[in-house]
């Protein structure tokens, strides 16, 4: 028996399986049903249902039936080795009777097999997944990009994962490699008994073409940004030298004074050549004195 966690986690499997229909369960009604829990297994089963069961399998199967319980009489008890079958907690068991579905599947723990007649096959119930093949992507911007994808998906009906599709993990597969929408995983995979949880992008590739165009655009942004930055450092470097040519203009010796700070800032550094610079008043008048 479920916890009430468990049975809380599969609700919405359960309402998934009442909309979902199974020929194969509907055409062979249901018999026998074994079910483990901590006590033991039960068989359950309606009269009017195991009737119906064993005459709709024909004298052949009824022949086969009554032989192999025959058997399994007369080697018992090491015919349990053959008739008790075990499935993990993971995993769920679809039963077949001379290739009819034989009730729901079976599981998890110890149920029971009728050799030469029965037959079943393991459904593993965990989360699966996979990796997208890359697939080409047009944009709204028309540019085609190459997308990469992880798809996770599990069995919720292992009875309809095994009747209604031949190989459930890998048609998700090939699904996804055409679509790799959610929604539209799930409303493709819901006739098969799985459930796509998740699709998550794992890569976006672009074109080398358009990775260059792109560098190229960023580069030449940065570059007119760059200019703009120096044009405006230029004009307030403009502004703050006429504010000072102002002020030496309101007082000649203030110019001396810069003449002597620019000597010295030149001698601290120990350079040979030294350029005096010589006043421009000072030429002026002695091309004034010479003109007169």
């Amino acid at each position: 028996m479920r916890s009430p966690k468990q049975h809380h986690s599969w609700k919405s499997d359960n309402e998934r399986r009442k909309r979902l229909e199974v020929p194969s369960a509907q055409s062979s009604p249901t018999t026998t049903t074994h079910n483990h829990n901590n006590s033991g297994y039960h068989m359950h089963g309606n009269p009017h249902t195991d009737s119906h069961e064993d005459y709709s399998l024909g004298l052949c199967g009824y022949i086969l039936l009554i032989l192999s319980y025959a058997i399994i009489c007369l080697t018992f008890p090491f015919s349990l080795t053959v008739c008790l079958k075990v499935v993990q907690e993971y995993e769920r068991a679809v039963m077949f009777r001379l290739g009819r579905i034989l009730g729901g599947a079976k599981g998890p723990g110890l149920f029971i097999i009728i050799p030469c007649v029965d037959a079943y096959t393991k459904v593993d119930l965990r989360t699966i997944t996979f990796d997208v093949p890359p697939q080409e992507i047009l944009t709204k911007d028309s540019v085609t990009v190459a997308v990469d994808a992880v798809v996770y998906f599990r069995v919720f009906d292992p009875v309809i994962s095994i009747t209604n599709v031949e190989d459930a993990p890998k048609s998700t597969q090939l699904l996804a490699a055409t679509s790799l929408r959610n929604a539209a995983l799930d409303e493709g995979t819901e006739g098969w008994g799985v459930r796509v949880e998740r699709v998550e992008v794992k890569d976006v590739r672009l074109p080398v073409q358009l990775q260059r165009a792109m560098a190229a655009e960023a580069e030449a942004a940065r570059e007119a940004r760059a200019k703009v930055i120096a044009a405006e450092g230029e004009q307030k470097a403009s502004r703050a030298l006429k504010d000072a040519a102002d002020v030496i203009m309101q007082s000649p010796t203030a110019l001396q004074l810069r003449y002597l700070q620019t000597l010295t800032t030149i001698a601290s550094e120990k350079n040979s050549t030294i350029v005096f610079p010589i006043p421009i008043e000072l030429m002026q008048a002695a091309i004034t004195s010479y003109r007169s």
